[in-house]
């Protein structure tokens, strides 16, 4: 027997088997009666005590709340020994069970994302996790998260559900009672490529998501109207446990997400940067900076004003927007913006909207001490007449503060190699020259003005810089 079931976003509805949504054995093949699964995954959260004997259990989680789930290596001896030393992908989902959500979930999600712009259904606590690599969470997929994570170490996961299980209740009648939902966690090994695709294991539970201090709210309710309850009757339900085991179900069908290619808009853990240090291989290019963030212009089309949108970090509002002009997204206040997008992403999306810059920590301005300059002053001396001249200075801006950055700041003004540098100096009291230090130049009055005279250092090809 099989039932039909679709994910939250998908556009159609495939077939699974009955076991994902009830906890039959009986409907499992004979040959899974007594196998033992590689994996493991508990819920710490208790299941509700007015679960009948025979049905799914049932947990209550708060909105916005950070659950553990604790992924258990359950192998045999010399089972899975392919994967010893590897590491494997899970993926973490949030669906629906009832079957006539599943029909309309497409519909539903679409509601949900309207009425919630730039949320997510579920994320990844990420600070208060343990053993996990490489999370990501599909700006498009705002029910699906995934990792990787080795076995053989201790790996907790903690999730968030955000959406709550009476927004997708029907209200003709003032409808209270929210649906349920599942957490279902797919796991994958690596295949010869290299990519997550070898099916091991699948699991869900099943549960319902309250206001914050709801689900704590309703495990009392649940305890004292079982509590009312005759022996005879108390036989016929479970008793609440601690922690939530996650059964054993079919695999999600889905295969787009199993690709290795991360996709895009994902934010992941990691980042990679190349650093020049002249001494690397000549065949090493290091990559080019990213481009600067182009700004949006009022005669852009609504086509060219969603390219925009994707290509500035901004894809999950793309479909909120998709009408929208350049002219009309530019119009939009900041108030306009942080009610539709959310204080987080509007207060960025404005930002970009407006082209604006960050303000550097220090600007000076330098001038470099030339010939003319001299003959100038000398011209001075021997009584001639002193024209006006026009020096032109040239701004710095510095972020981090230190003398390595004034030094690679310096070098690209004499369009030099930062170690013919050899050393920087300030012209103190009396002449004397001092060190330039970190700690001098945090204390520079902001746009203060030098004058540059360069001297010849000891070695070939270096020079010593005097800020004057």
């Amino acid at each position: 027997m099989e039932e039909a079931r679709c994910s939250l976003g998908a556009e159609r509805c495939d077939v699974l088997a009955l076991p994902i949504f009830k906890q039959e054995e009986s409907s499992l093949p004979p040959e899974n009666e007594n196998k033992i699964l590689p994996f493991q995954y508990v819920l710490c959260a208790a299941t509700s005590p007015a679960v009948k004997l025979h049905d799914e259990t049932l947990t209550y989680l708060n909105q916005g709340q950070s659950y553990e789930i604790r992924m258990l290596d359950n192998r045999k001896i010399g089972e899975l020994p392919e994967i010893n030393g590897k590491l494997v992908k899970s993926i973490f989902r949030v669906v629906f069970h009832d079957r006539r959500l599943q029909y309309t979930e497409h519909q539903q999600l679409e509601g949900w994302r309207w009425n919630r712009p730039g949320d997510r259904i579920l994320d990844i606590d990420i600070p208060m996790s343990v053993g996990i690599i490489d999370p990501r969470a599909n700006p498009t997929q705002l029910n699906t998260v995934e990792f990787l994570w080795d076995p053989s170490k201790r790996t907790s996961v903690f999730i968030q559900v955000h959406c709550i299980s009476t927004e997708f209740t029907m209200r003709k009648h003032g409808g209270e009672k929210g649906v349920p939902f599942r957490v279902q966690i797919d796991t994958f090994k690596e295949n010869e490529n290299g990519e997550y695709t070898e099916h091991l294991h699948s699991a869900s539970c099943q549960i319902k998501v309250f206001k914050p201090k709801g689900a704590d709210r309703k495990q009392k309710t649940d305890r004292e109207k079982m509590e009312k309850r005759t022996p005879h009757e108390k036989e016929k339900y479970q008793p609440s446990y601690e922690t939530t085991i996650l059964t054993e179900c079919s695999p999600w069908p889905e295969i787009t997400y199993v690709n290795n290619a991360p996709s895009p808009g994902f934010n992941s853990s990691h980042s990679s940067f190349s650093i020049g240090e002249g001494n690397g291989s000549p065949n090493h290019q290091p990559e080019p900076p990213p481009p600067i963030a182009d700004n949006l212009l009022p005669t852009s089309t609504p086509q060219e004003a969603q390219q925009w949108l994707h290509r500035n970090r901004f894809s999950t509002f793309s479909r909120l927007f998709r009408n929208f002009s350049g002219a009309d997204l530019l119009k939009l206040t900041r108030e306009d913006v942080i009610q539709i997008c959310g204080p987080a992403d509007g207060i960025r999306l404005f930002n970009a909207l407006k082209g604006r810059m960050v303000r550097p920590r220090l600007t000076i301005y330098v001038c470099q001490e030339s010939q003319q300059l001299r003959d100038l002053q000398q011209k001075h001396e021997d009584g001639d007449t002193v024209t006006s001249t026009f020096f032109v200075y040239h701004a710095i801006y510095l972020e981090e503060l230190t003398a390595v950055e004034l030094t690679e700041k310096l070098a690209q003004l004499f369009s030099i190699s930062s170690q013919q540098i050899s050393q920087i100096y300030k012209q103190g009291p009396t002449g004397i020259h001092v060190l330039i230090s970190d700690e001098m130049i945090q204390n520079f009055q902001d746009e203060s003005c030098f004058v540059l005279d360069t001297m010849k250092a000891e070695t070939n090809d270096s020079y010593h810089i005097i800020l004057k």
